[in-house]
């Protein structure tokens, strides 16, 4: 089989694999890939269209990182080879790290887990490998039974999107498919800024497997959910208008949504020139607007207004300094 190279070849392929339009750029993001067991041999060739797009949408993002997959040289090689990768990875850095999982998952009722090819790894362990990193993490489980993940690997600053709104959504998720075609297309692109964020392509995939159910005249047996306030609930793509979320968080948690909005795969031309530094300073900046506007209930005051000028006028500065910057080049 084509898949039959050492685990240390499979782990550095995603970018050297095929010809590059675009050298690997360290400033941009990193991604972990990992192809479950495909169980029946149908789902093999699914998960192989999927793994492609994301090769794709990797290239085009100059993106640096790794792939888990094909057979193993050992029975649990791709298990302690994702802990391994884990361990390895920067903790503290600015640049972005992604996990995507494309299979199968279960869940007996209690331990939720990914199906890999020998050792599954459950979200229990997944959560204890990713307790030390302290650097922007987006994880997407696209398989069946992975809502659970939600509640063991949430944490603020964290973004974490499942195939199922449940345990029990046990069935084949196409949600992976969807959202590996999502992820890398400007039609995706909610608010027409030149780049799709990871809020864009799970609301654009969840409605892709929508149609897909009501085409089929099925019932629909998985419903995705994006968290990233740290509540550890989630939230439906029906629950935003465009990019906005419309349904109130719990217990007056800040609203899902608005930090999937700041991760891209494939930056804008102008995102790409921004250090991870100053882009990480300027999300910030607009999370406190975000976070300034939902505050204000009655119209404008002068405090709201003062408040809200001196953050846009530190967002200007970080924009004066990349042009200098950029300029100088």
């Amino acid at each position: 089989m084509m898949y039959r190279f050492a685990i240390v070849l499979i782990t550095c392929c995603l970018l050297a694999a095929a010809p590059l339009h675009a050298a690997v750029d360290p400033n941009q993001n990193e991604i972990i890939i990992v192809v479950g067991a495909p169980g029946a041999g149908e789902f093999q060739q699914k998960f192989d269209e999927s793994l492609s797009l994301w090769r794709t949408a990797c290239q085009k993002g100059a993106a640096n990182g790794a792939i888990i997959a094909g057979e193993p040289l050992t029975e649990n090689a791709h298990y302690e080879t994702l802990k391994q990768k884990l361990a390895e990875t920067p903790k503290e850095t600015n640049v972005p790290l992604w996990i995507v999982f494309i299979g199968h998952g279960t869940f007996d009722g209690r331990t939720a887990k990914f199906n890999l090819r020998g050792q599954d790894v459950s979200a229990a362990e997944l959560s204890q490998w990713l307790e030390p990193i302290k650097r922007p993490l987006a994880v997407i489980n696209a398989s069946s039974s992975s809502a659970p993940f939600i509640n063991r690997l949430t944490a603020a600053g964290r973004v974490i999107i499942t195939a199922t709104r449940d345990g029990y959504e046990q069935n084949y998720s196409r949600f992976h498919k969807y959202f590996a075609a999502a992820v890398g297309d400007l039609q995706a692109d909610l608010d027409k800024d030149g780049q799709t964020s990871l809020l864009e392509a799970f609301i654009f995939a969840d409605h892709g497997v929508a149609e897909f159910y009501s085409a089929a005249g099925r019932m629909a047996t998985e419903h995705a959910l994006l968290d990233d306030n740290g509540d550890g609930l989630g939230t439906r793509a029906s629950w935003f208008k465009g990019i906005r979320p419309v349904i109130s968080a719990r217990d007056g948690a800040e609203l899902d949504g608005y930090r999937a909005h700041q991760f891209h795969l494939i930056p804008s031309q102008f995102d790409r020139k921004i250090p991870p530094d100053l882009r990480q300073q300027r999300d910030q900046l607009e999370l406190q607007i975000i976070r300034l506007r939902d505050a204000q209930t009655g119209p404008p005051n002068e405090a709201y207004l003062s408040q809200l000028e001196t953050l846009l006028l530190q967002i200007a500065q970080i924009y004066d300094q990349i042009d200098k910057n950029t300029t100088d080049k």
